[in-house]
């Protein structure tokens, strides 16, 4: 069985992933329990009002100079209690090797959050950049059993909701986990009762079968209008 997200967090015990041991409670913003999210939810928003609070430490008092460097390490060590700041805190990865970076599974629950829960994941965390540069790297990078099991299902959920902002980025992720277990979810996802869900699990197959055309707004547009073969 491919291991949860949880899971994955759980079974980290290296200094590289003291940050995702730290923020374990974090998942709770994906449980199916409306009472876990409900509590994961109001940690985070603690989190960030302190974030907040020690943004205006740093730039604030009279005395600027003084203790600045102290001031900036609260303020980092703040951003790095909650999202989007988690995901950057600490060391960092190249393009490419995502796959072995110690917040990958913060990286992970990040995209799902947004993708399960999209109106709270923009009141309480939206960074369109950051989503952008996840899944561009996720795609890129190498795709062990369980990063192909959790990327196949991050394609689905997107494919079965209404466009947002940088769905598209996820054609990438799609190529690079195509097979068998992907296809079969965007078959299931075409004879949905949602039209947003078939027309984008269709786009998405016919792009598969055409690795050598772009995806577009242009191309977009045009396999909408049928005249695309």
């Amino acid at each position: 069985m491919i291991p949860t997200v949880t899971e994955a967090a759980g079974s980290n015990t290296d200094d590289g992933h003291e940050r995702v041991k730290d923020l374990a409670w974090a998942f709770g913003l994906v449980s199916p329990d409306p009472a876990e999210r409900a509590a994961a939810l109001d940690r985070h928003a603690r989190a960030r009002r302190e974030v907040d609070a020690a943004h205006e430490r740093l730039h604030g008092g009279r005395f600027r100079r003084l203790l600045f460097g102290a001031r900036m390490r609260a303020y980092s060590n703040a951003c790095g209690r909650c999202f989007p700041g988690a995901l950057w805190s600490g060391r960092g990865y190249a393009h490419g090797e995502a796959s072995t970076w110690p917040q990958l599974p913060l990286a992970l629950l990040f995209l799902e959050w947004e993708a399960r829960y999209p109106r709270v994941w923009t009141e309480h965390a939206k960074a369109w950049g950051t989503k952008q540069t996840l899944i561009r790297d996720l795609a890129a990078t190498d795709h062990d059993p369980y990063l192909r099991a959790r990327l196949v299902e991050l394609v689905d959920l997107a494919v079965r909701r209404t466009y947002r902002c940088k769905d598209r980025e996820y054609v990438r992720v799609a190529r690079a986990v195509d097979g068998d277990e992907l296809r079969d979810r965007l078959h299931g996802a075409q004879r949905s009762e949602n039209p947003a869900a078939r027309l984008h699990a269709g786009y998405v197959l016919w792009l598969l079968d055409r690795p050598e055309i772009p995806n577009t707004r242009h191309v977009w547009r045009t396999w909408l209008s049928g005249t695309l073969p």
